[in-house]
């Protein structure tokens, strides 16, 4: 077994470990198959979808076991197509993503509305294998495609008044059957300070496991923030915005004394109605201890100098 550097060691060149590898053979064939036909027909498949055919050229792993493709597509939170963990998977089969488009405004030199492709197509695509981390005490890990944030953040020029990123999520009851009850305050909304967003781990995910998004994990695009609690991560996004002031976000705004801002993941600091100190990996039996910024405290550590992270947790 190869022992995975941290990342800022980590040269696109690096060969995939051998635990990792052979997680990854049996969908490797399926990506291999998608990203023949895509290199014919550059968009060809789901609309809206990106070139993936070449991403295995960049890729940042871990030594761990990915979490199954199956579990990974049929557990998750995803409150537009319902509350429960399988209602996503479920309710989100007809769910349309043709023409996506994603408007950009607020504190930078080239606002408007892009298509995905236009936003995404001038970038390579990564695969990144990273731990997601829910506040309900379980964890995944998946391997995600995507471009690094800060490199969309960089070709739109944000100017120096913009110190915040807000998201906003697909606003459509009629496509999205479960913002059709009034269990948040739609649309669904996500924020990042503009270092955070910049930082070489925020992703801007595409796909998983060699495959487009599916519906159900945020399809076509979503928010990959891998040391944060995985609401974070907002699926769906219609909108970015660049801001002065730190923008509302939906759990905070729902529940903040359970939900703060920043949302790191602190196991010192408990949720008012569990505890963060474990988490249980889908499939496992067993609890492992959380780990500080859900493991990747070298990488992010500095972003929160001189703050209580018990506050800012």
């Amino acid at each position: 077994m190869i022992k995975i550097k941290k990342l800022s060691d980590i040269p696109s060149s690096e060969i995939t470990p051998e635990s990792v590898y052979h997680q990854r053979r049996a969908f490797m064939k399926t990506s291999s198959m998608l990203g023949t036909a895509l290199l014919l027909s550059p968009w060809a498949g789901v609309s809206a979808s990106v070139m993936i055919g070449d991403y295995q050229k960049n890729v940042i792993t871990l030594d761990e076991e990915l979490t199954p493709e199956e579990d990974a597509t049929s557990y998750n939170n995803f409150y537009e197509f319902g509350t429960g963990k399988t209602d996503p998977a479920r309710n989100a089969k007809d769910f349309t993503t043709d023409d996506w488009m994603i408007t950009v405004g607020g504190a930078c030199e080239k606002p408007g509305e892009y298509s995905l492709e236009d936003l995404i197509k001038p970038f390579a695509i990564e695969e990144r294998i990273y731990r997601l981390r829910c506040v309900e005490a379980w964890s995944m890990v998946i391997p995600w495609l995507g471009v690094p944030l800060a490199s969309i953040i960089k070709s739109l020029q944000p100017t120096s008044n913009a110190k915040y990123v807000a998201f906003t999520t697909l606003h459509d009851s009629q496509r999205m059957p479960g913002q059709k009850r009034s269990v948040l305050r739609w649309p669904y909304r996500e924020g990042l300070r503009i270092d955070e967003a910049m930082n070489p781990l925020t992703l801007l995910a595409v796909g998983m496991y060699g495959k487009t998004m599916p519906n159900q994990n945020g399809a076509p695009v979503r928010l990959v923030t891998p040391w944060k609690y995985g609401f974070k991560s907002i699926k769906s996004i219609v909108s970015i915005d660049f801001v002065e002031e730190q923008p509302q976000t939906t759990w905070n705004m729902e529940g903040p004394r359970e939900y703060g801002f920043y949302s790191n993941v602190n196991p010192t600091v408990d949720h008012p109605r569990w505890s963060q100190k474990k988490e249980r990996r889908i499939g496992d039996i067993f609890k492992r201890p959380t780990l500080m910024f859900n493991g990747y405290e070298e990488e992010v550590a500095h972003l929160y100098d001189g703050m209580d992270l018990r506050t800012n947790y």
